[in-house]
């Protein structure tokens, strides 16, 4: 049985090496490539592949925010999420969008079309390593108390408000967002009222602070603090 994969990343080259790296592998067929998440979500949707593997970092919307769509609209579809850095927060929260795997950059291909066969056959596939950061985060979870735990955790947002944040988090400005997003300068505006009320956060600092913590964004907060 062949499986059906999709890639996703903002980078020409990268997306054409993963392609002849995994089309050399024997019953691995790359049916598509996404060059961000909003066209990772809608090739899922069109070509149905068994496998989405998604770079975390991308602009407009990210390959963790994929993932969740990805999930929510074709559940049947295994995830993996790919990143040059493997920090807890980032493992955790790819997991928690519904991703089945997650591996680096500078893994071999040996490894990624070993991820790609994991997933694809309902297990979970993590890089050498990572394994320790994610008991790690849990029991550092399971040791704090409820006041320690953060107010606000990403399903408090919606879908578009997350993909605002992201957004907001990349330095566009509201008239900015709403052009990308086909929408009204003063919808936008709204939007980041509800969202910065429902966060307890304060202007584009703040929200860039939470995009970062919860894997929405990389870019470093203190440029917007």
């Amino acid at each position: 049985m062949t499986i059906r994969i999709v890639l996703a990343d903002d980078h020409q080259l990268v997306r054409e090496g993963l392609r002849a790296l995994l089309s050399r592998e024997p019953g691995l067929e790359v049916a598509g490539l996404a060059e961000d998440g909003a066209a990772a979500v809608r090739m899922v949707r069109q070509l149905e592949p068994d496998v989405l593997v998604t770079d975390v970092a991308m602009p407009g919307l990210n390959g963790l925010e994929a993932v969740r769509r990805v999930k929510q609209q074709q559940g049947l579809v295994a995830c993996i999420c790919v990143s040059m850095h493997g920090d807890q927060r980032t493992v955790i929260t790819a997991l928690n969008a519904g991703a089945s795997g997650f591996v680096l950059k500078d893994a071999s291909a040996d490894e990624l079309a070993h991820a790609v066969r994991d997933v694809a056959a309902g297990r979970i596939f993590l890089s050498q390593g990572l394994m320790g950061a994610v008991v790690d985060e849990l029991r550092q979870h399971h040791r704090q108390t409820d006041t320690a735990l953060p107010v606000r955790g990403p399903q408090t947002l919606t879908a578009r408000e997350r993909e605002i944040v992201q957004l907001f988090a990349e330095d566009l400005s509201t008239q900015d967002i709403a052009d990308r997003l086909h929408l009204s300068a003063k919808t936008v505006a709204t939007h980041r009222e509800n969202i910065t009320r429902k966060l307890g956060v304060r202007g584009v600092a703040g929200l860039t602070r939470y995009a970062v913590r919860e894997g929405l964004s990389t870019v470093d907060p203190t440029v917007a603090a």
